[in-house]
């Protein structure tokens, strides 16, 4: 399903409807409702392949301006990388110790980083219903943090970022949660469902009894999550087959020293991060790799570590892990897939096999696995008690995780959805029950 078009909803007055808003790690989608009509996702992003999948990303060529969505990656790519390219802050919110982001010389925080965003998608909502709609019903991981403290500071920072995009009244829903009432307008009777929601940042389970009657609290049996899930991925990915390309098995040894060293843990975690790559452009970070490529002791780590300056220096970070979601997406429904990444003095072209794929993100599957089983366990219930397993995000289309689907609760009871757009369309529905 694409966007709604624009003026294509008349409502009648803005105090009656409410945003429903799937803020993601990677996308993000709205929709509106007044309890008598809802909308689908809204094409806030004329750019995009899909309209109504706004890219949960900010590009600022200086401190002055800023692009969102597919256009800021269109124009970080046309201006050559220059300015800061900003992308899934979600999973900072939970962090004490993130309190934003560089943009020129100023720090940004990171309520005002999301509430930038939250901001331009109210506007455009607003522009097409017509309407300066100021009420919203967000969805949120069932856990930013297995800690309740930096849970409670997740959605209270979260909360602070919708005010900040001029919202009024804020309320929360988890969302395997949300993604259980879109199943629900399909179903004919009452069934037990496990929703299993995976994600760019988060992987979260709801255990839940639903039909089409009314809900009641009570129907919620368990709720769990994790911050592991498609970035995590990505970066598996990247650590075992793509870094070592960029010097991550670098040998050194320092002027006067006798010991061999190797790239320091830090900074290895920072090159396999979707978010934290951009970080290593500063000046500190470079003169260091200067330097280890100075020390290294074979021409090949020199030669690795000059693509890894290519990237680093040119900003290529994002479109390193664009083209490693590229070969992930593939992976999910064929065996080999190549990855490509041709940027001059950057080039790694590699054919990837869906075997050593799986070997290599098995540790994060399996975490995502067992905290699935913990909240199946947690509910009461065993797995051959559950009716039907219902998925949606991106990362519970691939083969580890559906392979440990399978084999938990058979092939039968595991059910696909539209992996975008079913967590936005389930906050809409309840959005229009709850107003």
């Amino acid at each position: 399903m694409t966007g709604a078009s624009t003026h294509a909803y008349r409502f009648a007055r803005a105090e009656d409807v409410v945003l429903a808003i799937d803020y993601g790690t990677s996308n993000s989608l709205l929709a509106a409702t007044d309890a008598h009509i809802t909308t689908p996702p809204l094409a806030l992003d004329h750019d995009a392949p899909d309209p109504s999948v706004f890219r949960s990303v900010l590009y600022f060529p200086h401190g002055d301006l800023c692009f969102y969505g597919q256009r800021a990656i269109v124009e970080y790519s046309d201006r050559q990388a220059e300015g800061r390219l900003v992308r899934s802050v979600k999973k900072y919110l939970p962090s004490e110790s993130f309190v934003g982001s560089w943009i020129d010389n100023r720090m940004v925080r990171l309520e005002d980083l999301i509430g930038y965003f939250l901001l331009e998608m109210r506007k455009r909502a607003c522009e097409i219903l017509n309407l300066d709609v100021t009420r919203a019903l967000i969805g949120r991981p069932a856990k930013f943090s297995d800690d309740p403290i930096k849970d409670k500071l997740a959605e209270r920072r979260l909360r602070r970022a919708a005010e900040i995009a001029g919202f009024k009244e804020v309320n929360f829903l988890p969302e395997p949660l949300a993604a259980a009432f879109e199943l629900r307008k399909s179903m004919t009777s009452t069934k037990t469902v496990l929703v299993v929601d995976l994600g760019g940042g988060t992987s979260d389970f709801t255990v839940i009894r639903i039909g089409p009657e009314t809900f009641s609290d009570s129907d919620v049996l368990s709720i769990g999550g994790i911050s592991v899930a498609g970035d995590v991925v990505d970066g598996d990915f990247m650590r075992a087959s793509i870094a070592p390309h960029l010097g991550s098995k670098v040998k050194y040894r320092v002027p006067m020293g006798s010991n061999i060293l190797e790239m320091p843990k830090s900074l290895l975690d920072h090159i396999c991060s979707p978010a934290d790559i951009a970080q290593l452009q500063r000046s500190d970070y470079l003169h260091f790799f200067r330097s280890v490529r100075n020390w290294s002791l074979n021409e090949r780590d020199r030669v690795c570590l000059d693509r890894l300056f290519a990237i680093v220096e040119d900003q290529q970070g994002f479109a390193l892990f664009e083209a490693i979601d590229q070969t992930k997406r593939h992976l999910s429904s064929v065996d080999t897939a190549p990855f490509s990444f041709q940027y001059p003095g950057a080039e790694i072209s590699i054919d990837v096999v869906r075997p050593d794929f799986d070997a290599q993100i098995w540790n994060s599957a399996e975490k995502i696995l067992a905290v699935m089983d913990e909240t199946v366990k947690a509910s009461g219930l065993k797995a051959a008690e559950i009716d039907i397993v219902y998925c949606t995000g991106g990362t519970s289309k691939l083969r580890a995780i559906q392979g440990g689907l399978v084999r938990r609760f058979g092939q039968e009871k595991i059910v696909g959805s539209n992996f975008f757009h079913s967590v936005i369309e389930g906050l809409a529905a309840r959005a229009a029950e709850i107003i």
